[in-house]
């Protein structure tokens, strides 16, 4: 049905517009956009993929109280064990790798003086190459 002017007048004043055909440019949009939906998979929401955990982690299956740093996880978040229970994964001590433990090993030994001290010292003259070393007495 037909509206007046002043119908018109009093749905442009609350926000609501008269419907209108969309031109030939925005059918072929509208087109384009359809046929691309079936080709992706008729728009439906693609499934999530799921994204592994880190190892020793799991889903809150409610939400607590991180033990070291007291702050709140909530129910969902990634958590795994700490020292006194389970809280965020940044929270948790980091677990050294055979070349770090071994680096913090010589660096103790070093700063504790014992490195050298097995090894007897060097019997090179300043300035000669080894073979012209002194002999041993």
């Amino acid at each position: 049905m037909g509206q007046t002017p002043a119908q018109k007048a009093a749905k442009a004043a609350c926000g609501q517009q008269p419907k209108k055909r969309p031109g030939k440019t925005q059918r072929e949009a509208i087109k384009r956009a359809q046929a691309a939906k079936k080709k992706t998979g008729g728009g439906k929401l693609a499934a999530k993929k799921a994204v592994p955990l880190p190892r020793g982690s799991v889903r809150a299956a409610y939400g607590g109280t991180c033990p070291t740093c007291f702050k709140n996880y909530g129910k969902g978040e990634v958590i795994t064990k700490v020292a006194e229970g389970w809280g965020h994964p940044g929270c948790a001590p980091r677990k050294l790798s055979a070349a770090e433990r071994e680096f913090a090993r010589n660096k103790a030994r070093i700063e504790a003086g014992e490195t050298f001290r097995g090894q007897k010292p060097s019997d090179w003259r300043l300035g000669s190459s080894p073979s012209s070393t002194r002999p041993t007495r």
